[in-house]
């Protein structure tokens, strides 16, 4: 078996849990105040990176809290082509921020591997301007490499609260063939997940430590999921569209 993937994303790990713990630390407090304040937080990427707001959503083990902002035109599986045009159309960021109702003291997720396209960068420069706590999950790597497509010449990185970096490469693809031109293998996916994740179980763990009853979902696949995750929807159904 090649296990040339494997050993990047063991060392990718290594190097995420080395030089981002502090920015995680810093971002799981600022989410734990904001639940405790009854706040919510919200989750936005194109294209592969929707699958990262996807991802803490609605599932075992995740806060109820959690709004992901999921535009169909942005995702692949309306086209794939398509979303790469639709992310780079200015204006939209501004209208999903508002149809989603965030508002001043929730926290904003923008996932981007190149933080470069408009629609991005768009709603985090209109989050700031509503008073919405911002957090970059991108690559600094790939950022510092190429330049923004936004009018404001400004990429992701540099307009958010908060920036962790998921410590890929330029380009993303990671590992090398023989006698083949092209890197195969993004990181992008892996590393974000595990990122939020991470904070996901340090947000619960804080939570827990002020006395305060983290939202957190069981699976509906147990006998007890059904009820269990009532209450949880019924509270927070009137605020996010999409459960």
């Amino acid at each position: 078996m090649n296990n040339r993937y494997i050993e990047v994303i063991k060392k990718l790990i290594n190097e995420i849990e080395r030089t981002q713990s502090q920015v995680i630390e810093e971002v799981s407090q600022v989410c734990a105040e904001a639940i405790k304040n009854d706040k919510l937080l919200y989750f936005f990427g194109t294209g592969h990176s929707h699958m990262i707001c996807e991802e803490p959503f609605y599932r075992a083990g995740g806060l109820a809290c959690v709004y992901p902002i999921l535009e169909p035109s942005l995702m692949l599986h309306q086209g794939g082509y398509k979303s790469t045009l639709m992310e780079r159309v200015e204006g939209m960021g501004k209208i999903l921020l508002e149809d989603s109702g965030a508002d001043k003291g929730d926290v904003l997720f923008l996932i981007s591997n190149s933080g470069r396209n408009p629609t991005v960068i768009e709603m985090a420069i209109e989050a700031k301007g509503k008073g919405i706590i911002t957090v970059a999950i991108t690559s600094l790597k790939h950022s510092h490499t190429f330049s923004s497509r936004h009018k404001s010449g400004k990429n992701l990185y540099e307009l958010t609260d908060y920036v962790i970096d998921n410590c890929g490469i330029p380009g993303d693809a990671a590992v090398e063939l023989e006698n083949f031109p092209q890197k195969v293998a993004p990181t992008s996916s892996i590393a974000a997940i595990l990122i939020v994740n991470t904070i996901v179980t340090n947000v619960v763990d804080k939570l827990l430590s002020w006395g305060f009853t983290p939202p957190v979902f069981i699976s509906a696949n147990t006998d007890e999921g059904d009820k269990f995750n009532q209450d949880l929807l019924k509270r927070y159904r009137p605020r996010i569209k999409v459960l």
